[in-house]
């Protein structure tokens, strides 16, 4: 018996060395010639001249500068850049488009969005958004190259080989994402940005994009597009209308005509062989209050299957039920082939802000370990009705820890405890799930992750996922929100009120902004005039949405109350009307959005005075999970702090943006953390063994190409997060041969 147990052992393992091979050959990983490396999303390189023995040996082969930085406002590169026949297409600060000499970093040529609009009517601060990377297409005889990308809400049709607009795709080069979501547009707020690059699937580009969070969100829909005229070719509505799978779920049946959100913000993944295209998606606008969209809020928070061909539903999982704590699916899933009781399985793992790793099957989207729906509190503000259970998966192992309590609070200086204890103990809630209130409740993994957008990696020859997290606490507390208009009548009164409705979640109430990602808009009027603030208003700037629907009035008062002008510019009608006729309630008829009945008082960190994370680290991690047991091996800090390290604490980590990337030489390399270097892991235990310095923090997933045997590793500088300097350069890596 025991032979025969050793026989059916080694013909497991074989069928699963075989069936890996299997899948290794059926798909070409020794370039980079899509965002996250290749359609199926795993950032998987199959080049072996970087491993263990020569990681060592590597130097800067070349740099690219953009030239095109704003430190004043903090601009950041999060690309992920493409290279395809010894070019490297990428994206600068301000959104221009660029093709280098993959080799050497020389340019072929830069294509500006801004200089293109020949009628000089486009704002460059429309353009002035976070771009995650690019897509390639060509045609079967390779003669016709194009890329496509997104600035601003306009995704362009770019000649690679020239650099020039394909005047044939949409209007004379570009299609608008805001419009064709079949409904009126008048309805919501218009902001749309293309931040991550959707995906290629034959003569399709299948697109999703970046809302405003807020209750005027326009309806975030997937659609596909034809990459040579631009025509709209199917749309999948993520709020379901009359007729569409899911619409039934919702019990107010007039939903998709006054809801938005629902968006795929973070990327999809394609399984090109079954022509299925995964899509994750975030929540429903207006994200810390739900009583006018009760229920699931089907298709938010979830990760759907489409026939890419058609757009077709397939089947879905909803990863949070009924989102009042912004858990958005925080990036493309991965396609992964496992081995499991003797079976072999495609199967499709996402990544989730909370930490937990969601695990089906590719083809029927059934789990592959169980999930379990697990009672959540429901102590909710007046109005609200919170899902009664959300889905935890028994298996895989979370990546992030799950509880924040008062026995977490860092002790790394000493004399801050106390401070610490009492912030904490200010904050009621500290279970996961615990609906938004009044008496305050902690976001842990925090509002960023946990898993975040820079994504996870995979070995497809062992089934090993690598994931980056950070952990820190984040604190949500609610406050009521104005119902009317008590002020004195004054337009600056109307102001203060217009700015808690709009601006105060994110500046503060006070103005003063919130840490570093939330700048103080005290004193504005001295770096701003109204035409520059109504611009930055109308279009937003860098990770700030635009609020263009807002109505001309509430505009004019909150320009005067930032501004503190003792009136609006009196140029216009509107503005001669505003004077002395304070903003009415939010149901006034002018503003057609949903009234809500809670604001959030701010995005805010648990830190010390050091501004440190207030919980014991690591703040930042590096993960592996086998993906086939669902078994966590490994996790070591990511990233370190020199003043700490200085003071002999052990390595700390931090907080990290941007993904890993793993080879098939056996290596992770990742940048992404506060203390501006890139490193390299063994990925076999997650030794640290390279690291090198960058010229600003690489919050971007670096890429891995081969040329002429040689093997680069590129990543993008551009800084800007959590109160690092911006950067603008692109630095690769090679063997100093």
């Amino acid at each position: 018996m025991r032979i025969r147990n050793i026989f059916f052992l080694l013909l497991i393992l074989i069928v699963a060395a075989f069936t890996y091979r299997k899948v290794l050959q059926s798909n070409d990983y020794s370039g980079w010639t899509t965002y996250a490396g290749s359609k199926d999303g795993i950032r998987y390189s199959s080049n072996m001249q970087l491993n263990p023995s020569t990681v060592q040996k590597l130097t800067v082969a070349w740099t690219f500068s953009t030239n095109d930085k704003d430190t004043g406002n903090r601009s950041q590169i999060q690309c992920n850049p493409i290279v395809v026949d010894g070019v490297l297409y990428g994206t600068s600060p301000r959104l221009k488009l660029f093709a280098l000499d993959a080799v050497t970093g020389k340019p072929k040529w830069i294509f500006d969005p801004v200089t293109f609009d020949t009628s000089k009517k486009v704002d460059p601060m429309a353009f002035y958004k976070v771009s995650r990377g690019v897509m390639y297409w060509q045609n079967e005889q390779g003669k016709e190259k194009r890329i496509f990308y997104s600035a601003g809400n306009k995704t362009f049709c770019i000649d690679a080989l020239k650099g020039t607009p394909v005047l044939a795709f949409g209007k004379n080069g570009y299609i608008d994402l805001s419009e064709n979501l079949d409904r009126d547009p008048s309805t919501f707020n218009n902001f749309v940005a293309g931040t991550t690059p959707g995906i290629v699937f034959k003569d399709l580009i299948i697109m999703g994009m970046k809302l405003t969070e807020s209750e005027d969100a326009a309806p975030g829909h997937i659609r596909a597009f034809d990459v040579h005229t631009g025509e709209r070719k199917w749309i999948f509505h993520t709020i379901p209308h009359p007729g569409d799978v899911g619409y039934d779920t919702w019990p107010d049946k007039n939903a998709y005509k006054k809801l938005g959100g629902a968006n795929n913000w973070s990327g999809m993944s394609l399984d090109e062989k079954r022509g299925i295209v995964y899509v994750p998606t975030g929540s429903i606008g207006g994200d810390f209050y739900g009583g006018n969209r009760k229920g699931q809020n089907l298709f938010s928070n979830s990760l759907i299957a489409l026939d890419a061909a058609t757009g077709k539903y397939l089947w879905h999982f909803q990863v949070v039920h009924h989102d009042i704590w912004d858990r958005d699916l925080p990036t493309n899933p991965n396609l992964v082939t496992l081995h499991k009781d003797g079976k072999t399985i495609d199967a499709v793992a996402q990544i989730t802000k909370h930490g937990y790793i969601f695990l089906f099957d590719r083809i029927n989207g059934k789990p592959i370990f169980p999930i379990n729906e697990i009672p959540v509190p429901q102590n909710a503000l007046p109005g609200e009705e919170p899902w009664p259970t959300q889905p935890i998966p028994t298996l895989p192992e979370p990546f992030a820890r799950q509880h924040f309590g008062i026995e977490d609070i860092s002790d790394i200086t000493p004399s801050y405890k106390k401070e610490l204890v009492e912030k904490f103990k200010a904050i009621k809630y500290n279970q996961m799930f615990t609906p938004p209130s009044k008496e305050g409740i902690w976001i842990f993994p925090g509002f960023d992750g946990g898993g975040e957008w820079g994504g996870s990696a995979v070995d497809p020859e062992s089934g090993i996922i690598y994931i980056n997290n950070s952990e820190m606490p984040w604190s949500m507390t609610m406050v009521d929100a104005p119902i009317k208009n008590t002020s004195d009548g004054s337009v600056n009164a109307s102001g203060k009120y217009v700015y808690q409705k709009y601006c105060g979640s994110c500046h503060g109430a006070d103005a003063k902004g919130i840490g570093n990602a939330y700048p103080s808009l005290v004193n504005l009027e001295k770096k701003y005039n109204e035409a520059q603030l109504r611009s930055i208003l109308e279009n937003g700037k860098n990770m700030m949405p635009g609020f263009n629907t807002m109505p001309e009035k509430e505009k004019l008062a909150v320009f005067a109350y930032l501004l503190h002008k003792k009136e609006p510019s009196a140029t216009t009608s509107l503005a001669k009307e505003a004077k002395g006729n304070p903003i009415k309630t939010s149901n006034s008829t002018e503003n057609k959005q949903q009234v809500f009945n809670y604001n959030m008082t701010g995005y805010i960190k648990f830190l010390d005075k050091d501004g440190y994370a207030g919980i014991k680290p690591p703040w930042g991690n590096l993960n592996a999970v086998d993906l086939n047991s669902g078994k966590l091996l490994w996790k070591v800090p990511l990233g370190e702090h020199d003043t700490l390290t200085k003071r002999g604490i052990p390595k700390t980590g931090t907080e990290t943006y941007g993904g890993p990337l793993v080879t098939k030489g056996g290596l992770i390399f990742i940048a992404g953390t506060q203390d501006s270097k890139i490193r390299a892991f063994d990925k076999t235990n997650g030794k640290e063994i390279w690291q090198a310095l960058l010229p600003a923090p690489g919050y971007a997933t670096p890429a891995t190409y081969s040329i002429n045997g040689k093997q680069f590793v590129v990543i993008a500088c551009g800084g800007g997060k959590m109160g690092s300097k911006s950067g603008d350069q692109y630095v690769a890596f090679a063997l100093n041969e």
